[in-house]
């Protein structure tokens, strides 16, 4: 049985955590009875108002029993979440370049999530999966090359093998001016969204739609995102794409 924060009702943590997505993109019961665990720790409730959860994971179609892999889940608050909301009839195979301890910790007590150590362009899952997901990762992987391909093809390759037929490959990142150069993804962090629509879109998938939830009209894209003026504020898209 789910546990839930007691001093939380539904209404009021979805209304801190929600955004505009596509139309007909629910919040459905194990979304919210994720965002309302007693498992959650309070930094990551913390964070919610900022990141909105509750519009990604509806755009993506996160649900109970879904199989997930998630790419660089660096401090773990998303495999959290999206373990919670799959439950034991899901699963999550939470893949990084790196060691990721919080992540490690975590699995430790939630059976359902994995956690691998892979390269850029390693096979993403034992099984296929029905989501693969990624926040906030995508300018980094454009950043890392193996020979002369840069890790993001590789990563939309793999990202591609890995899904069923119908299966969601969904980005959120930092928005880069429609001019900025190219290497944006370094200096500032960031990268144009019509890159990232136009690369994965050459790897064989299908854009979907996309969720405003985290647009900033206000950042001008010319600060890095660390910079203390606009980190956690700045303007990020959310692209949703279908591997036909």
């Amino acid at each position: 049985m789910r546990k839930t924060m007691p001093s939380l009702t539904a209404a009021a943590l979805l209304l801190a955590c929600s955004g505009a997505a596509n139309a007909g993109d629910a919040v459905n019961p194990a979304i919210t009875d994720a965002l309302t665990s007693s498992a959650r720790p309070a930094g990551d409730v913390a964070r919610d108002a900022e990141r909105k959860p509750a519009a990604l994971m509806a755009l993506a179609g996160v649900r109970e029993g879904a199989s997930i892999a998630e790419l660089a889940p660096g401090g773990g608050y998303y495999t959290r979440l999206l373990s919670l909301a799959a439950g034991p009839e899901g699963h999550v195979f939470a893949d990084s370049g790196r060691p990721v301890p919080a992540v490690e910790a975590w699995a430790a007590d939630h059976p359902q999530v994995t956690v691998s150590i892979i390269k850029a362009g390693d096979d993403l899952a034992p099984e296929p999966v029905d989501i693969v997901w990624t926040t906030q990762n995508y300018h980094d992987f454009k950043n890392a090359k193996i020979g002369d391909t840069d890790g993001a093809a590789l990563y939309n390759k793999a990202a591609f093998r890995a899904l069923k037929p119908g299966g969601v490959y969904l980005i959120n990142d930092h928005a880069a001016a429609a001019d900025a150069p190219a290497d944006v993804t370094s200096t500032l962090h960031r990268i144009k969204e019509a890159t990232v629509i136009k690369e994965v879109e050459a790897a064989g998938f299908t854009y979907a739609g996309k969720s405003t939830a985290l647009a900033n009209p206000q950042d001008d894209h010319t600060l890095k995102v660390f910079d203390p003026a606009i980190r956690g504020k700045t303007d990020q898209f959310v692209l949703k794409f279908v591997k036909p």
